[in-house]
């Protein structure tokens, strides 16, 4: 399993800093929270984005473990795939990164690629709205985290390489915790939450490139690192010889 600290931090961060494109994603359902969203409405109106986003949090950590638990069948069955799959996830978070920042649909191809898995599972969000109870945001939630979203998929891949189901629903749950300030703000507040993130967005897109390139030399800098894997090798062919 690869180092899991690194990765939970290169998760949240990618949620906190990918919220601009989140915003564009959930802004629209996060927002039923916010209709009349007074000083006084807003005591039942904070629960209930909580409960939301906590139910989409739920579904991500659930992808989690069923990538990981898929990923650790691959690598068993063919352990060249890991360094691969590790470099893929990192070009995602680039990718996602450049999105961002420039607001490009370079990851539309992913979230088209899962739309006939929504297409069957949003109707039942029908039944749900207007969203009155807790059980109904939690509900709302755990169906929208099924949205096809280019940023999830990419941490999905980062989670389906810790090759572990625990540790791929942690990434999940990191990637989505980061998410959530400013889902929550914009279930209160969608206006001042979009004119905030259209300010960030070249700052936090280029972050994200920045962990994407980490996330791909991460593992290069173990193996090269004194002790690491290259070093190892080197010192176990020079005993061999002697």
């Amino acid at each position: 399993m690869i180092d899991l600290l690194p990765v939970l931090g290169a998760a949240f961060l990618t949620g906190l800093l990918g919220s601009a494109h989140c915003f564009g994603m959930c802004a629209g359902i996060s927002g039923l929270f916010a209709v009349n969203a007074n000083v006084q409405a807003l005591r039942t109106q904070v629960p209930k984005a909580v409960a939301y986003n906590l139910g989409r949090v739920l579904t991500y950590a659930f992808l989690g473990v069923v990538v990981a638990v898929l990923g650790k069948g691959a690598v068993d069955s063919i352990p060249a795939l890991g360094p691969p799959v590790r470099l893929a996830s990192g070009i995602l978070i680039i990718l996602v990164g450049a999105q961002v920042a420039f607001n490009w649909r370079i990851l539309a191809p992913l979230e088209s690629a899962g739309a006939r898995i929504w297409q069957r599972i949003a109707p039942a969000a029908k039944g749900l709205v207007p969203v009155e109870t807790l059980p109904q945001a939690l509900g709302l939630g755990l169906i929208w985290g099924w949205l096809p979203c280019g940023l999830v998929y990419s941490v999905l891949l980062l989670a389906a390489t810790t090759t572990d189901a625990a540790a791929g629903g942690l990434v999940m749950i990191a990637f989505g915790s980061g998410t959530m300030p400013a889902m929550i703000a914009t279930g209160v507040s969608a206006s001042k939450i979009a004119q905030f993130m259209a300010g960030k967005r070249l700052g936090a897109g280029l972050l994200i490139v920045v962990l994407g390139i980490a996330t791909i030399a991460m593992p290069v800098m173990k193996l090269t690192s004194p002790g690491g894997g290259m070093d190892h090798s080197h010192h176990s062919m020079q005993a061999g010889n002697r």
